[in-house]
């Protein structure tokens, strides 16, 4: 069986996604939806597409396609995974997932009743780094992790101004939703802990609408009606239910010295870890001595190399998706309190 793919946006993204799919012995890229001429043309010819269309509409209803990857503006999410799974496709749906939780629910269980493959496209969580360091966790090596930190911190990295991207309506929130769900979601992932009990959080606006911080992403067209009304910093503290805490940061745009640092710290009861690079910290054989180690011969325990290979194979059902509805639905929930808790200014519980 050949999987013919379509591509629902012809953005930045769309790159990755089609170049993974055309590399895949099982799939074929069949067509490409863009309410842009040039990029979806652009897109087409690239892979050599039989078809084109300017509404994705017009792409989920096409008899033709058998599973779609979508990668439109946020408040778009939600509704076009339901549409196209109602249609009988499978779904590879860009991060976020979805404005809010309501949102999300409707798309899993649409998925589920129409007995179809949704994944939500986490590509961090294939990188082999992340991959060992779940491995260690998972083995013990740390022992009781019940602290972590995440951090993406940009100093200039907005996406164009005058876009989707910092739009309220088009985009659901700023950089927590485009930037901080990736390391979220990985903290959550490597430690492998879903049961989060609480959530309080903040969000600033405090450079993007001054017009400071734009960096060099995105395609979208501008529009001077789009005004940037979304968090340019964001700041959470997530208590779980074994009593494990998580502090998450990110920015846009930020006054440091570094353009760009990410990462994810882990401190156990037996040692700690950074995975950017992966090192392990823990004390030496000998009193006194204390260590730091790069982890070795660490058994990555899938093939895959990227998110598109993963979601094919379930689709055929030679594998299970890696990124779970289930695992995707919680950290939506976390998502959400961040800004209810910002809203409210207090702290939100989460069931």
């Amino acid at each position: 069986m050949t999987v013919r793919v379509g591509m629902i946006g012809a953005g930045a993204i769309a790159d990755d996604h089609c170049t993974s799919v055309s590399k895949y012995p099982g799939a074929e890229l069949v067509a490409v939806s863009d309410i842009s001429r040039q990029r979806r043309e652009t897109v087409r010819q690239k892979y050599n597409m039989a078809r084109a269309y300017e509404k994705w509409q017009d792409l989920v209803a096409d008899p033709g396609v058998d599973a779609v990857m979508i990668a439109l503006p946020n408040a778009l999410h939600a509704p076009v995974s339901v549409a196209a799974l109602k249609a009988g496709k499978h779904v590879l749906l860009e991060k976020p997932f979805a404005l809010n939780y309501g949102e999300a629910k409707r798309v899993a269980d649409t998925a589920r009743k129409m007995r179809k493959v949704f994944m939500l496209g986490m590509n961090l969580r294939f990188w082999p780094e992340v991959q060992s360091l779940r491995t260690i966790v998972q083995r013990g090596d740390l022992g009781d992790v019940y602290h972590a930190k995440a951090y993406w911190y940009r100093r200039t990295g907005s996406p164009k101004m005058g876009t989707w991207f910092v739009n309220k309506k088009l985009a659901g929130g700023g950089c927590m939703l485009d930037i901080g769900v990736h390391f979220l979601d990985l903290a959550l992932y490597i430690t492998d802990n879903w049961k989060p009990a609480c959530v309080s959080g903040q969000v600033y606006t405090k450079f993007g609408n001054r017009g400071i911080g734009e960096g060099c992403w995105g395609k979208s067209d501008r529009d001077p009606k789009l005004k940037f009304d979304v968090d340019d910093f964001a700041t959470g503290l997530v208590k779980f239910q074994n009593g494990m805490t998580l502090e998450l940061n990110v920015s846009w745009v930020l006054h440091q010295e570094q353009e760009n640092r990410n990462n994810i710290q882990l401190y156990g009861t037996e040692a700690g870890a950074d995975l950017i690079p992966m090192k392990v910290f823990r004390s030496g054989k000998n009193a006194g001595e204390y260590e730091v180690v790069k982890p070795e011969n660490v058994r990555i325990p899938h093939r895959y190399e990227n998110r598109q290979a993963n979601w094919l194979d379930a689709i055929l059902g030679k594998d299970k998706p890696i990124c779970t509805v289930a695992q995707a639905l919680v950290v939506q929930k976390i998502l959400d309190g961040i800004y209810q808790s910002s809203a409210s200014g207090k702290e939100v519980r989460i069931r």
